[in-house]
């Protein structure tokens, strides 16, 4: 005899609190709470590397970036969620009574791993494209010298453009900004199998 177990739902308010307390970061979804698999060294090389050069003003225009610990709501989909970077135009727009959770993220970077690349690609960015701020999107494959862009033209129109080799430069749509797969990808280690 099989004995099921009955799944259990939170509420955000309790999703905070937990995660308040947790050891380890979990995403929230729609009543549930999604363990999130912890980074390799590459992954954070690469997150870290796009962060360093990044500047924080461009064209006297300020920016914020923020890397793996910050929250975003996406009240649409009931989804917290921890990008791997986000860029915020001016000031965070911050959701309930703390500093940890945005709700205007201008462009979202994902490192995209084995484990995690399709929700990334999909549902992930399905979610993402609800939050009205929100004008790129770039994942960064941590395997290969390989990073596929999306930013937002109009209502519902999205282009796609891919870059692939050490050569490649990647020119941001949403900001005056570009910067070098070598840069993205310095010091990182491809002969490394984790993940």
């Amino acid at each position: 005899m099989v004995l099921q177990t009955e799944k259990r739902y939170y509420t955000p308010e309790e999703y905070l609190e937990l995660e308040e307390k947790a050891e380890y970061k979990n995403e929230y979804k729609d009543g549930e709470i999604i363990p999130i698999i912890s980074e390799t060294t590459n992954h954070n090389k690469i997150a870290g590397n796009f962060c360093r050069k990044f500047p924080l003003t461009v064209q006297a225009q300020d920016y914020d970036i923020y890397i793996s610990d910050i929250k975003v709501w996406i009240p649409r989909y009931r989804l917290y969620t921890y990008p791997d970077v986000i860029v915020i135009k001016d000031k965070p727009i911050y959701e309930g009574i703390g500093t940890t959770t945005i709700t205007n993220p201008l462009l979202i970077v994902e490192v995209l791993s084995n484990s995690t690349k399709n929700y990334d690609k999909t549902d992930k960015f399905k979610y993402y494209r609800s939050i009205s701020d929100f004008q790129e999107y770039i994942m960064i494959d941590q395997y290969s010298f390989a990073v596929e862009q999306f930013a937002k033209q109009a209502e519902g129109q999205w282009i796609f453009k891919e870059y692939e080799g050490e050569e490649a430069v990647l020119v941001l749509d949403s900001i005056d900004f570009q910067i070098t797969l070598r840069d993205i990808y310095e010091r990182v280690d491809f002969e490394l199998i984790e993940d």
